[in-house]
């Protein structure tokens, strides 16, 4: 799935991915060393992995979108 990066605390690399439709979902720091990332700036198109739906969504993995 795709989203775009909303925030990001390099202190404790968390932060929120934008969905398409506009949904914030946050995700946690084990999510982001999951993708391998070492910075992430907000507006930047990113790639992630969920599980769960609705309240309980919640993102597994955060790694910048390639074409």
């Amino acid at each position: 799935m795709q989203a775009t990066a909303y925030t990001y605390d390099p202190e404790s690399r968390s932060g929120q991915v934008l969905l398409d439709d506009g949904t914030p979902v946050p995700f946690d720091a084990a999510a982001f060393d999951a993708g391998g990332l070492r910075l992430l700036r907000p507006g930047q198109r990113v790639r992630i992995e969920t599980e769960g739906r609705g309240e309980g969504l919640r993102i597994t993995l955060v790694t910048l979108q390639t074409f």
